[in-house]
């Protein structure tokens, strides 16, 4: 008899863009992973289209979602168009509607999956099992498989229900990571700040990246000029 030969199975992180102000964040995740060779599942709600249109002026369409993903991860931070030129053949899109998707089963192969930004109503619906979108039936799954969850979350000031359900997501294994930008990586540009906190969710996926510069416990370090 033959010996079995397994094909290379692709293995994607799936990121979930919610409807939090912080669409950045999000392509700044999205460039990062792609950078790093990862294969990507996006799941974008419909609450975080508003807020894309409203922080970019990009209209996120599921007919054309590959010509405008380009164009919203090309945009820096500060909305100039044409700052980066990010590779997305390996990126696949599924509709936040859509409960037959891929990452709805926890058969379907997944590294993990990462929101963000995350808003207070999807991490109400993770920490609750409420699965009503693809987006939070994604993270249900990622939680129930044991995967890594990372969740970004992106809101101020914070109630006691949505601290309780933190409490919860990080009881069940995920990684609640607030959107904090930290300053002493010698951040210039609203960009260095939005790349610390993508580095920061890279970082707790461990994804590789070359983000933001790391503390090597040296005062005054983010002064000195950048080797890279």
């Amino acid at each position: 008899m033959e010996p079995v030969v397994e094909e290379q199975q692709r293995r994607p992180w799936v990121v979930g863009v919610s409807g939090a102000s912080g669409t950045p964040y999000a392509a700044a995740v999205l460039r990062g992973l792609l950078a790093a060779g990862e294969s990507v599942d996006l799941v974008v709600s419909r609450a975080s289209r508003l807020t894309l249109l409203d922080e970019t002026g990009i209209a996120f369409r599921d007919a054309h979602w590959r010509e405008d993903l380009a164009t919203w991860l090309a945009r820096g931070a500060d909305g100039k168009p044409g700052t980066f030129a990010p590779q997305i053949d390996d990126v696949r899109y599924w509709a936040a509607g859509d409960l037959a998707a891929g990452p709805s089963s926890g058969s379907y192969p997944v590294k993990g999956m990462l929101i963000v930004p995350a808003s207070t109503a999807s991490v109400a619906g993770v920490a609750l099992g409420l699965s009503k979108d693809l987006l939070q039936r994604a993270a249900s799954v990622t939680l129930k498989e044991r995967r890594p969850l990372v969740v970004a979350v992106r809101e101020t000031p914070l109630n006691g229900q949505t601290l309780k359900h933190l409490v919860a997501l990080d009881e069940a294994g995920a990684v609640v990571l607030p959107a904090s930008p930290a300053f002493y990586a010698g951040a210039t540009h609203i960009q260095d700040l939005v790349d610390f906190v993508a580095g920061r969710v890279l970082d707790a996926a461990g994804v590789p990246h070359r983000l933001y510069r790391r503390w090597e416990g040296e005062l005054g370090g983010a002064a000195a000029p950048r080797g890279d």
